[in-house]
């Protein structure tokens, strides 16, 4: 069984999504009640939602939008992963507010499509270390050329715990593996960051990948983090561009089936309830 720790809900009926426009693969709902289905068909008994780059205005109304898909009876989203803007002066009101909110176990700023220098500036990362003696985590989603600076923001508030998504998100399609593996070394030396195992399919070639395509990946980021370190996700919708979540947990399955049952049962949950205090 799978607690998955990377959900995505788009409902364009309810919530705005500026950069949708640009991926037009993904331009559509994909809703709760889509993915419930065949999660409980892959074994998914649990899930956190995690944010969807909605308009800054709407950071809140889709936190309250997930709260209501959570409060359905038999709901398998069990918290959330808040966005946020650290950039901005706002952050630490938010921070303080979602204090109360049991559903928010977390925050995400995605990285992977803005400016390098974002994470750099002087404000973003002093609302970084205010999340210093919180409960909550932060998600970073980076590419390979950028993950010396999640290191950065790692070494800076080094009690608060990160995660690192998507193994990094290396370019699997473009068969590229440095500076991927040597910064992937290098950022789990740091204790305060675990490595997340979600969706890596969608970097690969939908028409071709196989086990092994994605295999130096996947063990390459287990071998890095180790198994007190890892958590599973299923970045759905997007792993949908690489086959969908049945071929992802299929392939989950068989990547780790050389494992023992102590350390899949850790990457496939004990870790996630661990980290962010599920039940």
């Amino acid at each position: 069984m799978f607690i998955d720790t990377h959900l995505h809900v788009i409902d364009k009926t309810a919530l705005d999504y500026p950069w949708l426009g640009g991926a037009a693969a993904l331009n559509r709902d994909f809703l709760y009640e889509s993915y419930e289905r065949e999660a409980r068909r892959v074994g998914i008994e649990a899930a956190l939602h995690m944010e969807v780059d909605v308009a800054p205005a709407l950071i809140e109304r889709e936190t309250d939008y997930v709260a209501g898909l959570a409060a359905r009876e038999g709901s398998l989203i069990v918290g959330a992963i808040s966005s946020a803007r650290p950039e901005e002066e706002g952050f630490a009101a938010l921070v303080e507010r979602q204090q109360e909110n049991p559903l928010v176990k977390g925050f995400r700023r995605v990285l992977h499509v803005m400016p390098d220098e974002l994470s750099e500036a002087p404000m973003f990362r002093e609302n970084i270390k205010r999340l210093s003696g919180t409960r909550f985590t932060f998600d970073l989603c980076v590419l390979p050329h950028q993950i010396p600076r999640a290191i950065e923001l790692a070494d800076l508030a080094p009690d608060v715990r990160f995660i690192l998504d998507h193994c990094g998100v290396p370019d699997i399609k473009g068969e590229a593996v440095e500076p991927w593996r040597t910064h992937m070394r290098e950022i789990a030396k740091r204790p305060n960051v675990v490595g997340k195992i979600s969706g890596v399919i969608a970097y690969a070639d939908a028409q071709t990948w196989t086990l092994d395509t994605l295999r130096p990946y996947v063990e390459h980021t287990a071998e890095c983090f180790g198994f007190d370190r890892l958590v599973w996700g299923s970045d759905w919708p997007v792993c949908t561009l690489g086959g969908g979540l049945s071929p992802w947990a299929a392939a989950t399955q068989a990547l780790f089936g050389g494992c023992t049952a102590r350390e899949r049962a850790k990457v496939y949950r004990e870790n996630a309830r661990r980290i962010w205090g599920l039940d």
